[in-house]
């Protein structure tokens, strides 16, 4: 990184500056908790309106006539639309503020749901499918990287760490209550019904974001440029990416998208259900401690000197149940395995974004929000890519504990890139990371 918040001598920096109680444009006039709520509240909401919709899509081919391939690539396509969209909505926000991107990225994900219910319509329906689900990685990006950028804003040192556990397990837990009642509804009223239902709950949130989250990144507005293709490439930036990139790998890309299979394989049921319903039951539980462990760990570390060894140890939680999961025969022993990787990614990806937030000066926020998230969606991406087919050709075993190997060479990424940038394994919390500042 080449500057930190607030210096540049006598108040000549014409850079943004996070808000603090004494230090807040005309616009940011309401409680930084208010906020908090009101952006958790939002992206709980537009997860909640993307897990509505996403059961239904496996059986629209059917009912439509679209073929397997274009099904999955629909399916996808909001991922990687995510993934090439969220550098330049980084961008956008260092560049213009956060309400409008935040605003904007709300708006266009309830444009993208609506147009779910102009595809059933629609003579080309693959061709609707395909668009809003782009629009919808779009609108994703933005949300997110604005997210972290207004807490990050809003929020001090010492409680940043809880702020964002909230904002990330909100967006998370949105997603798979919205899966459970999005079934419901399609089988009780119809997939165009549970579809406006899901633009309801979008249009919903976007009101929200317009009521109540004020502009939080104050700019020089003679000095804003928007470069597209600025991707932050600092230090903390990339080392914190490996991370994520190691726990979406495993977790989303790997686990997620195979643990039905293992259950087929190991025999392992629960309740009488078969392999599909019992992994509803492990993914959901692991998911609801992963969501408590995120703002628990974010709020463990905001009271620590460093935020670094409570991530390192839930990292090493994350890897060690990853690791001991293949070798679950029973029921009880594959939840204790899937609890360890659920409160280990929670406690690693509470605090994750806190560290990202105390290392980062904030005319970059957006751009490092941006970038990291493109670290989690390549490995969320390249996890099925690369890990079903390994499955079938050398086993669970190995596989799964490849990946948990992969989350341990992030945590040694990270130890690694803080030692270049501070000269510590441990740097304090809401410590700035000028090697200038550093070395005197």
């Amino acid at each position: 990184m080449t500057g930190t918040p607030g210096s540049g001598g006598d108040g000549g920096s014409t850079r943004e500056r996070r808000i603090s109680e004494d230090d807040r444009s005309p616009e940011f006039e309401k409680p930084p908790r208010l906020i908090i709520l009101s952006v958790v509240a939002s992206t709980f909401l537009v997860g909640f309106g993307g897990g509505i919709v996403f059961p239904i899509f496996p059986t629209i081919g059917t009912v439509l006539g679209i073929s397997p391939v274009l099904v999955g690539v629909i399916l996808s396509a909001n991922r990687f639309s995510r993934l090439v969209s969220n550098a330049p909505a980084g961008a956008f926000v260092d560049a213009y503020g956060t309400r409008r991107p935040f605003v904007i990225g709300l708006g266009i994900q309830t444009i993208a749901t609506v147009g779910y219910v102009v595809a059933l319509q629609s003579s080309l329906p693959g061709v609707w499918f395909f668009i809003a689900r782009v629009l919808h990685g779009a609108g994703s990006a933005l949300v997110l990287a604005t997210s972290y950028t207004i807490i990050a804003d809003v929020t001090s040192p010492e409680s940043r760490g809880t702020s964002m556990g909230l904002i990330r397990g909100g967006s998370i837990l949105g997603f798979p209550t919205g899966l459970v009642i999005g079934g419901v509804i399609s089988e009780l009223a119809g997939n165009a019904e549970a579809f406006l239902f899901a633009a309801g709950f979008a249009l919903i949130a976007t009101l929200l974001g317009v009521a109540s989250v004020p502009e939080t990144h104050v700019t020089e507005r003679d000095n804003r440029s928007l470069e597209p293709l600025n991707v932050d490439t600092s230090l903390p930036t990339v080392t914190l990416g490996c991370v994520n990139f190691g726990i979406w790998f495993g977790y989303l890309g790997v686990l997620l998208a195979s643990l039905v299979l293992f259950l087929e394989r190991a025999d392992i049921s629960v309740l009488g259900f078969g392999p599909q319903g019992t992994s509803g039951i492990f993914m959901g539980a692991t998911i609801l401690v992963e969501v408590v462990t995120m703002t628990v760990g974010g709020y463990i570390t905001d009271g620590r000197r460093s935020r670094v060894p409570t991530l390192l140890c839930s990292l090493c939680l994350f890897s060690a149940g990853l690791a001991i999961l293949p070798w679950a025969r029973s029921a009880e022993l594959l939840i204790g395995a899937c609890l360890m990787v659920g409160i280990g990614s929670g406690g690693t990806l509470g605090p994750l974004m806190a560290l990202l937030a105390d290392f980062t000066p904030s005319d970059r926020m957006g751009r490092a929000s941006g970038s990291i998230n493109v670290f989690s969606d390549i490995g969320g991406g390249l996890g099925p890519v690369i890990g079903l087919p390994l499955i079938d050709r050398i086993g669970f075993t190995v596989v799964y504990t490849g990946s948990a190997v992969v989350a341990l060479f992030g945590a040694v990424c990270l130890l690694a890139g803080l030692y270049l940038q501070t000269g510590r394994l441990f740097p304090a919390t809401g410590a700035i990371t000028k090697r200038a500042e550093v070395d005197s």
